[in-house]
């Protein structure tokens, strides 16, 4: 096994040295046909990738496109890129033709990776990555991964992250520690071009783990996978808790290992939350994040009390900076809505070859992450939504975030999403899509109106009601806010969506 010396090594590529160091023959990543990838043969043939890498002159200054699927294949291909010096930039093989062509487009990439045999037709048997120059590696600038936003909004944009905020990411979750003697089960739950994943790989391998791969996410053969391995922890966004939840054979498992749910990505409905706490009897913390910010910023302490459980984001990671700040970027009292700004060494060094657009959101070392919220009393966060989705009623500023929050209490309501429709009169008018806990007797327009008046305003009560089995998701398993808007500009009487 090659052992370069740590100076010379990109920081992914000196985690996979130490990590197979340390776990040698654990098996590191389970493919989902049962194939196992240990600590060192992830070393080792990423060694031979890079290799492979290095036969066709791509080092530092290229970049790598990722579009295979999430396999042990791609972590290797990833290790390989970061031995190389080169910049991984991951592309969800679940975006459109459309989507992928512009991800690719922006970045540029020396190589396109799009299968596993393509990994297997790098490697150089025996191969060994060409030595990089130290100064290269600590270049401050050197891009080391190009994670994709999740175009909820529109198209893609690219942000980097250099080796600096990957270890700001790991100490942020691990510190400096790294796994014992018994191997931390856990499985893939989101794609690995996902920043849960991309950002995220060097503290899992610090941590020993052994990350169980499916071939697609299903609710209940993550629930047979969770049950066989003893999984602890369940990470995901919540629209796969909700899924769990449903599964018509989750009483039945023996699901007593489950000791946390951490969830993000998507907002957290109340009834949810206590739902999944009761039924695998087990804590719930919500994280609050982005893309930009490397997927580190705010969560609940599973052992808080019940409004910080339920209604809040919990408070920064230690280190971390928040406030809430008006259209002039000035500081808010607790209680108003504004802007949220996040301080962090995690959060990412730029937009890739957007420096315009990295000018709007990185401003003397604070994030602008887009999102609204307000601070309560105790310095925890209540998020609002993302600016773009508020919307104006006849003059009154409405965040369906609020308004998701009070009727996502309801008990007839599943899952929620307010959106905006167009108005003569109005200006906008809120419309609730709404997946109902019972799905023959889901809630009337009248009932969410009423229940939603006892806390908030008449205007920013929703206008229309559509029913739907599920809400629409984007690729990176958050809610489609445009797929919403067509479907309350439009529906489709026979299933809910257009």
């Amino acid at each position: 096994m090659s052992a370069p010396s740590s100076a010379a090594l990109p920081y992914l590529a000196g985690t996979v040295a130490a990590a197979a160091r340390r776990f040698g023959d654990r098996p590191a990543f389970v493919d989902p046909d049962g194939a196992v990838l240990t600590y060192r043969r992830l070393h080792e043939r990423s060694d031979e990738v890079a290799a492979g890498l290095a036969r066709r002159g791509i080092g530092p200054g290229a970049v790598v496109a990722l579009t295979l699927p999430s396999t042990a294949a791609w972590v290797v291909a990833y290790a390989a890129t970061a031995k190389a010096g080169a910049a991984m930039a991951g592309v969800n093989p679940r975006l459109t033709d459309h989507e992928r062509r512009a991800c690719l487009e922006r970045v540029a990439p020396a190589l396109v990776i799009d299968s596993a045999d393509d990994v297997h037709a790098l490697a150089v048997t025996g191969g060994r990555p060409v030595p990089l120059d130290p100064a290269v590696v600590a270049d401050p600038e050197r891009a080391a991964a190009v994670v994709f936003t999740s175009g909820t909004t529109g198209l893609p944009k690219g942000v980097v992250f250099t080796d600096a905020q990957l270890r700001a990411i790991t100490r942020y979750d691990v510190g400096d520690a790294w796994g014992g003697r018994t191997p931390i089960p856990q499985y893939g739950a989101t794609q690995f071009a996902h920043v849960g994943f991309t950002t995220k790989l060097a503290w899992y391998l610090r941590l020993g783990t052994t990350t169980h791969l499916l071939a697609r996410w299903r609710a209940g053969d993550v629930l047979d996978l969770v049950a066989r391995e003893r999984i602890a922890t369940i990470g995901g966004v919540a629209p796969q808790v909700a899924l769990l939840l449903r599964d018509p054979g989750f009483d039945e498992r023996d699901l007593s290992c489950v000791k946390l749910l951490v969830v993000g990505g998507a907002a957290s409905p109340p009834a949810l939350v206590g739902e999944a706490r009761r039924r695998f009897d087990a804590g719930y913390s919500i994280r609050w994040s982005s893309t930009e910010s490397g997927g580190v910023g705010t969560a609940t302490d599973p052992a808080g009390d019940l409004h910080e459980v339920l209604h809040t984001a919990g408070r920064p990671r230690p280190g971390m900076g928040l406030e809430v700040r008006d259209a002039e970027r000035r500081p808010l009292p607790a209680g108003e809505v504004g802007r949220l700004w996040l301080r962090s060494d995690a959060a990412m060094a730029r937009y890739w070859d957007d420096p315009d657009a990295t000018a709007e959101v990185l401003v003397d070392g604070w994030l602008d992450t887009g999102d609204l919220g307000h601070l309560d009393d105790a310095g925890r966060l209540v998020v609002a939504g993302r600016a773009g989705d508020l919307f104006i009623r006849g003059g009154y500023n409405v965040h369906p975030a609020e308004v998701v929050a009070r009727l996502g209490r309801h008990p007839a309501v599943a899952e929620l999403a307010v959106v905006p429709r167009a108005d003569d009169v109005l200006g906008a008018i809120g419309v609730a899509v709404v997946v109902p806990a019972d799905p023959a007797h889901p809630p009337t327009l009248a009932e969410l109106r009423a229940f939603g008046a006892e806390t908030l305003s008449r205007y920013k009560l929703p206008e229309d009601l559509v029913v739907t089995d599920a809400l629409p998701l984007t690729a990176m398993q958050k809610v489609d806010r445009r797929r919403l808007v067509a479907l309350v500009a439009d529906p489709d009487p026979r299933t809910g969506f257009p």
